[in-house]
């Protein structure tokens, strides 16, 4: 008996905010134009990246434990869903078989997860309230380099003797 429809997510990835130094987990919706940025802690954000990267730690780190946990207890991990915003705060349920919730971080159900491969969802009640839609990345990079072609010169790309 869901109250809200849902959008599957895509993980962009983790960057990093300035001035604060400040972690942002990027989500977009696989279906249609809109990021969910959340802002998480670095040790999330790093779990994320390597992840992300395929990169495997000597010793599994929190999230693998879980996901280790998960199989060896013999439970299926069916998918992750961003369920609210509240005050600030993103809610999120890992959603197992026989319809087991636990509620958890985002960062850290997006973390196991991606471990896991499992689809992220998020509530339309949080993308209406958080969910932002921003120019094309590819886009994006067409017009910096659109800016940088008009700074310089054809003089900047001379040879040096260095």
């Amino acid at each position: 008996m869901e109250a809200d429809a849902m959008s599957e997510m895509h993980v962009i990835g983790v960057r990093v905010e300035q001035p604060q130094n400040q972690p942002v987990l990027l989500l977009r919706e696989t279906d249609g134009e809109r990021y969910l940025p959340i802002w998480i802690g670095q040790t999330e954000a790093t779990a994320i990246a390597l992840e992300q990267q395929g990169v495997e730690p000597a010793r599994p780190l929190t999230h693998d434990l879980i996901k280790n946990l998960i199989e060896a207890f013999g439970r299926t991990l069916k998918e992750v869903r961003i369920v609210e915003l509240r005050e600030g705060t993103f809610y999120a349920d890992l959603v197992f078989d026989q319809n087991t919730r636990v509620s958890a971080r985002p960062s850290d159900s997006i973390a196991i997860a991606l471990r896991i491969g499992v689809p992220i969802f998020a509530e339309e009640s949080v993308l209406t309230e958080a969910g932002l839609v921003m120019p094309d990345e590819r886009e994006d990079e067409v017009e910096k380099f659109k800016e940088f072609l008009e700074s310089v010169s054809p003089d900047d790309f001379k040879a040096t003797d260095g």
